[in-house]
């Protein structure tokens, strides 16, 4: 049984599963070089290079109101399938108006658990409530389930959001749902996101951001468990914006986005602000926690959505719940939702109770002539060893790595990354001007799993395979590493077997035996703006039109280094 999966909007991505086996999972970005490539045409021609047809198409979006063909009403990719395979049937399942529950669903499959309840905290999911004593239109923002294998699920609890002032609350279709000023808690973090001069989903800078501010009780974006609406004017489904016309503070700063390379004009309020969305996510998220708890009566809790990429905040509810056992969706933004609705189609028609819980996030296309026909013109490529490259890191140098399937998600774990050493103490400003990021914004680093809490604080958490939480350095460390240490005393962390990535392992164990230090600075392999390169092809492109010089390519054991030659476009 062949299941291919798409997310049409931001995050456009493809899974193709055989039975329950996954195949692969590529966001379109990576194949395209478009970022937020919201189409996956490019990803169902992928999956045709693995089977000649496909049995189940699942569509996700935020809704069903998917763009048509002309001269009939299929949809377009439902079209492009029969073409590919024409006389062979197969079914179309429209997942748009259950975009919530495909969060869940994929938490809750990858997550191990038997059962266990899903909070999903999202910006503004499927639309639009339809209700008697509402003259408005919604959208799910967060909600609470409970989920058993193979396919049993239950909605304990949904808010809606609304540019109105409406409220309600009730029940549609047996659900609690509530419609307030609280009106979501991604929304607010856009809006402020935006205000400081990024595109709305960009939150992770200004997560970056929040530790250089302080408590300002001129800031106030919510009220209690509600959104402040005189702070923060809502615009669904689109990203709600900052009242700057409200303040003369905000008006003054607002569209002033200079600061983003130079820090002496940051200000302190553009910082207080960033602090203050943070703090207040955490504390509606510590509440809804706490209903999920209520509601279900269960402690395992699986989390998706957008905002389940906030390492901070996910790190924060393990100091706060203790005896909750967390799992954080590493693909939590909408593609991952792919993952979640075709093993549901399986385990319908299947009735499998098999647990599949992701243990890899290598997930991309797998091909054995990667290195075929590459043309290093331009480069000298000579044999080397992990001992070599070692050594070149620890004199200073920044290489690239590359070497086998690449990461799914927004984390680079070590198959397509760019490397450091982490005891250089200007060494985030080094990198930050190399990739032309934000001044302000921190790097992650990889730690042998073994050696991990000799470093770091995991509170309850045994590793961090995905790279979810940004934990706390241990104090006595925090000087050894400044350069993946950011102002809060936090590093956002993945720890490394050997059976996980025996490569990269290996390097870091031969850094260690150099330097004493059982850790490398480890970032996505790209420059600001672009994807995670997917192609040995596109990283010598990186390469060369950059101050990156060396890449390493493990599989093959050799060290690529840049001549010099002009920069091309």
């Amino acid at each position: 049984m062949w299941i291919l999966g798409i997310n049409i909007g931001h995050n456009g991505s493809t899974a193709l599963y055989n039975d329950s086996e996954l195949v692969f999972y590529i966001e379109e970005e990576r194949l395209t070089r478009q970022k937020y490539d919201g189409n996956p045409f490019a990803g169902i021609d992928l999956a045709y290079k693995y089977t000649d047809h496909i049995d189940y198409l699942a569509i996700c979006s935020t809704s069903n109101n998917f763009p048509v063909v002309p001269w009939n009403t299929e949809d377009v990719y439902s079209s492009v399938i029969r073409k590919k395979q024409p006389g062979v049937r197969f079914e179309t399942v429209p997942a748009g108006d259950i975009h919530h529950l495909t969060h869940a669903l994929t938490a809750f499959y990858n997550s191990g658990f038997d059962n266990a309840a899903a909070l999903i905290i999202d910006g503004a999911g499927s639309g639009s409530l339809a209700h008697e004593d509402l003259k408005t239109s919604t959208w799910e923002v967060e909600s609470i389930w409970s989920l058993e294998y193979p396919n049993v699920y239950k909605c304990h609890y949904k808010q809606y959001g609304t540019n109105m002032s409406d409220s309600f609350n009730g029940e549609e279709d047996g659900v609690p749902i509530e419609i307030s000023d609280a009106h979501g808690i991604t929304k607010s973090y856009e809006a402020v996101t935006s205000f400081l001069g990024f595109g709305p989903i960009e939150a992770g800078k200004t997560m970056g951001l929040a530790p250089y501010g302080k408590p300002n009780d001129s800031i106030r974006i919510s009220e209690g468990r509600f959104t402040n609406r005189s702070f923060i004017k809502p615009r669904f489904p689109a990203g709600n914006l900052i009242r700057a016309d409200l303040d003369p503070k905000l008006k003054e700063l607002d569209g002033i986005a200079d600061w983003h390379v130079n820090p002496e004009l940051v200000g302190e309020y553009r910082k207080d602000l960033a602090y203050a969305v943070q703090k207040s996510a955490e504390d509606r998220v510590f509440r809804l926690i706490r209903k999920t708890i209520e509601l279900t009566g269960k402690k395992q809790i699986v989390m998706a959505g957008g905002f389940c990429l906030n390492c901070v905040a996910n790190y924060e509810l393990l100091k706060e719940f203790p005896d909750v056992e967390f799992y954080h969706e590493p693909i939590s933004h909408d593609g991952g939702n792919v993952l979640g609705i075709c093993q549901y189609i399986y385990r319908t028609v299947t009735e499998d109770h098999f647990k599949t819980p992701l243990t890899s996030l290598y997930l991309g296309p797998d091909s054995d002539d990667r290195y075929d026909n590459i043309d290093f013109d331009g480069f000298d490529v000579v044999d080397t060893t992990a001992r070599d490259v070692a050594q070149l890191i620890a004199d200073g140098n920044i290489v690239t790595l590359f070497q086998g399937r690449s990461e799914a998600g927004p984390r680079a774990l070590g198959n397509r990354s760019i490397l450091f050493d982490p005891t250089v103490k200007n060494g985030k400003d080094i990198v930050n001007e190399v990739k032309r990021r934000e001044w302000f914004r921190p790097f992650a680093g990889t730690v042998l799993s073994e050696k991990a809490n000799e470093w770091f604080d995991f509170r309850s958490r045994a590793d961090s395979p995905f790279m979810m939480y940004a934990v706390d350095v241990l104090a006595d460390k925090r000087d050894i590493i400044p350069a993946i240490t950011h102002v809060d005393g936090t590093c956002r962390i993945q720890t490394v077997t050997n059976s996980q990535n025996h490569h990269y392992y290996t390097l870091i164990s031969e850094f260690n035996n150099i330097k004493g230090v059982p850790i490398l600075f480890n970032t996505s392999f790209n420059l600001a703006g672009d994807p995670l390169v997917e192609t040995v092809k596109e990283a010598l492109k990186t390469l060369k039109n950059s101050d990156l010089r060396y890449m390493w390519l493990p599989e093959i054991g050799k060290l690529v280094t840049k001549n010099s030659f002009e920069k091309t476009n």
